[in-house]
C-alpha cells in the first residue's frame, strides 16, 4: 500500500490549501458503525435510485446506511474537502476520469489485497473496460458500478414524420451518411444533431478517426495530428458550416439533453447514463451505435466506480468499508440501477436487467462485449481536470466560428504538452511511493 500523503501535502496537490479547516469539526457525524457512502445526484429520478440503494444496503448488511448525495457539478470539490479533512465516507463514488488523480495522490487505497483475500468476490464478472478504467499504475483502486460507450440517441417520431427510414439498430452509419441525414432533417425550428461543445464529446469523434488527445506514452498531446484535426473539423462544420445544430446560447450551460427533449432535434450524442432523464421526452426515441469514422465506430467508453479512501482505518472500519463496497457493486444493487435506466451496470451478470425504453438498449452490452460496433476506453491523465479546463478555454469558441480549429489547437499545444509532462512527473512520484 502506498504511503499516505500528509494533510498539508494533499491540500497542496489538490489546490485546496487553506480550505481544509473550513470543513473540519462541522457536525456530529453519522452514528457509530453506520455504512457511509458518497455519490453525486442531480435529479429526483437519480435520488430515487440512490434511496433504493440505501434500503438495499441496510437489508444486506443489517446496519444503518448513510448516503451523502451531492449535485454532480459540486461533487469533486466536496469530495476533495472531505478527503483532506478526514470526513470522507467509508466508500466514495469516483468518476472514471478522476480515478488516476486520486490514486496518484494516495487519496484512495488500492484494493488488490482485499480482492485477493476474498474468495467470494469475482473481479472477472466486471467488464474488462470497467476494470481498466478503475485501475492506475497496475493496481485496482475502485470497483465499477457502471460502464458504457457513447451512443447516438435519435427521435424516431421525427424521422417517421418526415418519412425517413429508421437507421440500422446494429450497423453504425458512416460519417458522410450521418452528415447528409443531419442536413436533411434540419429545417425551420428543427435540427439534425446536438452535442456538448466540449472535449468530452469531441473525443468520441477523435477516437473514431483514429486519433487521441495524447500519444500512447501520455507524454505529448497529439490533437494537432491529422486524425484528430479531421474529427474536430467534422464536428465544427456541423455547427458552423452546415448549421444542423440548435443555436448555442451559452457555451458553459449548453445542454444537448435539454435540446433533444424539446422534440425538434433528430440525433443527440450522449450515453446510457442519460436514459433515466431522456425518459421525460414526450416522443418515441431509441439509440443506435455511434457513427463510424476511418477507424470505425469506436467512441469513448466511460465508467464510474466506488473506492475506499486511504483514511479508512484497518480493522473493523476497513472490514465494513469492503463489505459496503461489495454490496454497492453487487448484482442485486446493480439490478436496481439498471432497471431504473440510470446507466449500464459494470457487472456482466447485471446487464440483462437494463430494461426499455429505449428498445435497442441491448446494443450497449453488445458493444461492450465486442459483438457490435466498438468502443475506446476514455484515456485520461492524473491531471485531467486541468487538461479539460485548458481545452475549455479556447476550443469551445470553434463551435461558434470565432476561431478556426487549426488556430485553436496551435494555441493550445504548448500548454497541453506542459500538462502532459506534469502528468508524467506525478506518475513517477506515485511509482516511487509504491516502493
Amino acid at each position: 500500500m502506498p504511503a499516505k500523503l500528509s494533510r498539508r501535502s494533499f491540500l497542496e496537490l489538490t489546490g485546496l490549501a487553506g480550505l481544509g479547516a473550513a470543513v473540519t469539526g462541522c457536525s456530529t457525524g453519522p452514528p457509530s458503525g453506520a455504512a457511509t457512502w458518497a455519490m453525486w445526484s442531480s435529479s429526483a429520478a437519480e435520488k430515487k435510485v440512490w434511496d433504493d440503494f440505501s434500503q438495499y444496503v441496510e437489508q444486506q448488511l443489517g446496519v444503518k446506511s448513510v448516503p451523502t448525495l451531492t449535485p454532480s457539478s459540486g461533487y469533486p470539490t466536496k469530495l476533495d474537502l472531505q478527503l483532506v479533512s478526514g470526513t470522507a465516507s467509508l466508500v466514495t463514488a469516483i468518476n472514471g476520469t478522476l480515478i488516476p488523480t486520486y490514486a496518484a495522490r494516495g487519496a484512495h487505497r488500492p484494493l488488490d489485497d482485499l480482492i485477493a483475500a476474498d474468495p467470494d468476490f469475482h473481479l472477472d464478472d466486471f467488464y474488462p473496460t470497467s476494470r481498466q478504467i478503475s485501475s492506475f499504475n497496475g493496481k485496482t483502486y475502485a470497483i465499477g458500478f457502471d460502464v458504457a460507450p457513447t451512443v447516438m440517441f435519435y427521435n424516431k417520431t421525427l424521422l417517421q414524420k418526415q418519412g425517413i427510414p429508421l437507421p440500422s439498430r446494429t450497423e453504425p452509419m458512416p460519417w458522410a451518411t450521418f452528415r447528409d441525414l443531419a442536413k436533411e432533417l434540419t429545417g425551420k425550428d428543427q435540427y439534425g444533431f446536438t452535442c456538448a461543445p466540449a472535449i468530452d464529446d469531441l473525443v468520441s469523434w477523435i477516437y473514431c478517426a483514429g486519433g487521441n488527445v495524447m500519444n500512447a506514452a501520455a507524454d505529448r498531446n497529439i490533437l494537432n495530428a491529422p486524425e484528430a484535426m479531421k474529427a474536430i473539423q467534422f464536428v465544427i462544420d456541423l455547427f458552423v458550416k452546415d448549421k444542423v445544430t440548435p443555436p448555442i446560447k451559452n457555451l458553459v450551460t449548453e445542454s444537448s439533453l435539454a435540446n433533444f427533449i424539446q422534440g425538434n432535434v433528430a440525433f443527440m450524442q450522449n450515453g446510457p447514463w442519460q436514459v433515466v432523464n431522456a425518459r421525460k421526452a414526450k416522443f418515441d426515441w431509441d439509440v443506435i451505435p455511434f457513427p463510424a469514422g476511418d477507424a470505425g465506430s469506436t467512441p469513448r467508453v466511460s465508467g464510474s466506480s466506488f473506492g475506499i479512501p486511504s483514511g479508512v482505518r484497518e480493522g473493523a472500519e476497513l472490514d465494513l468499508a469492503w463489505k459496503l463496497l461489495k454490496t454497492l457493486t453487487s448484482t442485486g444493487a446493480l439490478d436496481i440501477y439498471a432497471k431504473a435506466g440510470r446507466n449500464n451496470p459494470a457487472r456482466l451478470s447485471a446487464g440483462s436487467a437494463f430494461q426499455p425504453p429505449p428498445d435497442n438498449l441491448g446494443i450497449v452490452q453488445d458493444i461492450l462485449a465486442g459483438k457490435a460496433a466498438g468502443g475506446h476506453p476514455f484515456d485520461v491523465t492524473t491531471n485531467w481536470n486541468q487538461v479539460k479546463q485548458l481545452l475549455g478555454q479556447d476550443l469551445p469558441r470553434t463551435f461558434l466560428g470565432q476561431v478556426t480549429v487549426s488556430d485553436a489547437i496551435a494555441g493550445l499545444t504548448p500548454r497541453l504538452d506542459i500538462l502532459m509532462r506534469q502528468h508524467q512527473d506525478t506518475v513517477r512520484q506515485a511509482t516511487a511511493r509504491k516502493g
